[in-house]
This record gives structure tokens, C-alpha cells and sequence, in this order.
């Protein structure tokens, strides 16, 4: 009889007041990140015009539009945390609710994975923001040169 290869699973144990204190920091994230989305939406209505004129349009436009869906995934983000926060009361009640509580822990393991991989996503975004905008700048700054001659 063969056995299969099994994978050992670790799972740190968090007390309460780490996971309140995570979900907390979560939240003060995901609002600076709904800050910068707002900046964004700035960033991208000042140079609409230099967007549109670049040979790049299609590739800026998904961009632009996955920004976009960053900002309602961060909304999303921000309103579940909230939730999530809120019923940190099952851990703490005193009441022996284990069905409940390994269910929250879960959540708050499942939490830790979808904001780490939104917050990588987005700061790859933002750096692909910042690419286009420079790339504009410079050539902003090219013509101006070019003018002046």
C-alpha cells in the first residue's frame, strides 16, 4: 500500500486582541489607499488629454480601468473589515460558541490573504500609473525644450 505525500499546514494561533489589532491596521490602509484612489482620479483627469494621444491608449485605458475596479475591490475590502471588526464580540462574549469562533478565525485567516494580495496588486498598479505619467511628463518636458530652440 502506497501512502500520498501530505503537506503539513501551519497555523499560527492569534489571541483576540492581535486580530482586532490587525483589523485595525487593515482599515487605516484601505482607507490611505481610497485617498490615493481619489488622487488618482485626479492624476488621471489632469492628463486626459496626454493619455489619449499616446500611442499606448489601449494599454493606458486597462490601466486606468483596472485602477478602477482596484477602487470598488478597496470599498468592498474596507466594508468587510468593518463587518469583520464588529463581530470580533464572538471571540471576547465569554460565551462558548465553537462553531462560531473557528468560523471568525477562519475569516480572519481568509482576510489576511485577500488584503496582502489586493495590496500587492495595487501597488503594482500604482507603479504602472506612475510609469505613464512619467512617460508624459518627459515628453512634456521634450516638446517645451524643442519649443524653445
Amino acid at each position: 500500500m502506497k501512502t500520498g505525500k501530505t503537506y503539513a499546514h501551519y497555523t499560527e494561533w492569534l489571541s483576540v486582541d492581535q486580530m482586532h489589532e490587525a483589523s485595525k491596521e487593515w482599515l487605516s490602509e484601505l482607507q490611505f489607499v481610497r485617498d490615493e484612489h481619489r488622487f488618482f482620479e485626479d492624476l488621471i483627469t489632469t492628463f486626459t488629454s496626454q493619455l489619449i494621444a499616446l500611442d499606448t491608449f489601449s494599454d493606458n485605458k486597462e490601466i486606468i480601468d483596472a485602477i478602477n475596479r482596484s477602487h470598488k475591490q478597496n470599498n468592498t475590502l474596507i466594508e468587510a473589515v468593518k463587518t469583520h471588526e464588529n463581530e470580533l464580540q464572538i471571540m471576547v462574549d465569554g460565551i462558548n460558541q465553537l462553531d462560531r469562533e473557528k468560523a471568525y478565525a477562519k475569516e480572519h485567516r481568509d482576510l489576511i490573504h485577500t488584503i496582502s494580495d489586493f495590496l500587492k496588486h495595487y501597488k503594482s498598479l500604482k507603479s504602472q500609473l506612475f510609469d505613464i505619467i512619467k512617460t508624459i511628463k518627459k515628453e512634456e518636458k521634450q516638446r517645451h525644450l524643442i519649443d524653445k530652440k
